[in-house]
């Protein structure tokens, strides 16, 4: 049977039949069989040798390095920077890493449309606080040095993923691309009014790109 030349490439293929099969038919419905059948010509054996089950296939998109946000990791690392462009670079970063490749657009896109999958929510929102713990560590620089006005930067990072990743979400709360603007709008103001000055224009260009090819593609 004939087999990608490339590693790389055939664990990517897997994933992205994985997450196909995962919309279609469901995680739970699944099976490693089912995923097999859909590789194309590839065997059980190069399934095995990437993953060892589709859990570990789960696992992997939720937790592999290669998908894991590394925007705030170089946010962090960065020198010479107020707490307020730390907190921009990392979500810019972090915007940029959705597009990065063909490869990790689709398998974004998909995963959006598995929120609604108890496991998968589940592990979207492990991720976000996660992030929001990053974000607030920036926000609370930020406050520090001045960059930012005082206030509670937990809070702040909590609303922020919680508005962005869940309310601005089609795959969670239906709205066509005109709304998702508007909500985009707001969010704007509403950082505005609590005195946090995050949305400058090339996130703005950043979220346009996001969600025309990957939230909602033309």
């Amino acid at each position: 049977m004939p087999r990608n030349k490339y590693p790389e490439e055939t664990r990517e293929k897997i994933i992205l039949t994985s997450l196909k099969l995962f919309v279609e038919k469901g995680y739970d419905e699944t099976t490693v069989l089912d995923i097999v059948a859909n590789l194309g010509g590839l065997t059980r054996g190069a399934f095995y040798h990437h993953f060892k089950s589709k859990e570990e296939v789960l696992d992997a998109v939720f937790n592999d390095d290669d998908f894991e946000p590394q925007g705030f990791k170089m946010a962090r690392e960065a020198k010479g920077l107020n707490g307020l462009e730390r907190a921009r670079m990392g979500l810019k970063l972090s915007l940029m890493e959705n597009t990065k490749s063909n490869f990790h657009t689709e398998a974004t896109r998909l995963v959006l449309q598995l929120l609604m999958q108890p496991r998968f929510l589940c592990e979207k929102i492990k991720g976000d606080i996660n992030s929001a713990r990053e974000l607030g560590t920036f926000i609370a620089e930020g406050m520090a040095d001045g960059s930012i006005p005082p206030g509670h930067p937990r809070l702040l990072a909590e609303l922020f993923f919680l508005i962005v990743n869940f309310w601005m979400l089609p795959s969670i709360y239906p709205a066509t691309l005109e709304e998702i603007w508007q909500k985009g709008e707001m969010l704007e103001k509403i950082l505005e009014a609590l005195n946090f000055p995050l949305i400058d224009e090339e996130m703005e260009q950043l979220f346009e790109q996001t969600m025309t090819t990957v939230i909602i593609p033309e």
